[in-house]
């Protein structure tokens, strides 16, 4: 059975207070790219409370997928943006999702992201992470950026952080660990740094910063 609404909103409120449910509530949080760090990001956001969420990826989901991402195995060769909106919708019934299935660019990343309070890098590419980083840092003025960089590998848990890079953009992960022949992802290490991506934007929305 599903709670109502009011149910919903009053569990939230008993666990964060008002003032933060009012201002989790009332945010929009863009997840760009919904692999292992991204799905990882939008769950956790979902079930803080967080209001509403944009959602962007071009990719379906892959058997390879189903070891570090939060999708189904009956939901290969779907979507990712259709997969996960469905899983949210079942964790968070009155979460408002706007879903994107298109590939974000420096001609769109604008567009897209309109209405964002903060955006969520999970990019598996470079050149991705870049174009992101440079087109809100240089035409979002108030939109914060917390990207992932360094994640891979069996390393100790514990070198996994996240840094104030400038005063809107931060960085989270081990920030040297790359994917490489040798070194693979595993999901407690990338579900890790995901972590500290969304603690990071809960953190923002509640006015608390990195210093």
């Amino acid at each position: 059975m599903i709670p109502s609404q009011e149910e919903w909103n009053n569990a939230l409120k008993q666990r964060h207070g008002e003032v933060l449910f009012q201002k989790f509530s009332t945010a929009s949080v863009a997840v760009c790219g919904l692999g292992g760090l991204g799905s990882h990001i939008a769950v956790a956001l979902a079930r803080a409370g967080v209001g509403r969420l944009i959602l962007i990826d071009f990719d379906r989901v892959d058997v390879s997928n189903l070891h570090r991402q939060q999708y189904k195995a009956s939901q290969t060769g779907r979507y990712k943006t259709e997969a996960l909106t469905e899983n949210l919708k079942e964790i968070a019934p009155y979460l408002q999702v706007h879903a994107v299935t298109e590939r974000i660019c420096e001609e769109n990343l604008v567009s897209l992201l309109s209405g964002a309070d903060v955006v969520c890098e999970a990019f598996d590419d470079a050149e991705a992470k870049a174009m992101l980083v440079n087109g809100v840092m240089g035409y979002m003025p108030g939109v914060y950026l917390v990207a992932a960089s360094g994640m891979a590998g069996m390393g100790t848990p514990n070198t996994i952080h996240t840094r104030k890079i400038t005063g809107r953009f931060y960085l989270c992960g081990d920030e040297t660990s790359e994917v490489s022949e040798n070194i693979s992802l595993v999901a407690p290490r990338v579900m890790l740094c995901a972590a500290h991506q969304a603690h990071t934007t809960l953190r923002i929305l509640a006015g608390e910063y990195e210093v």
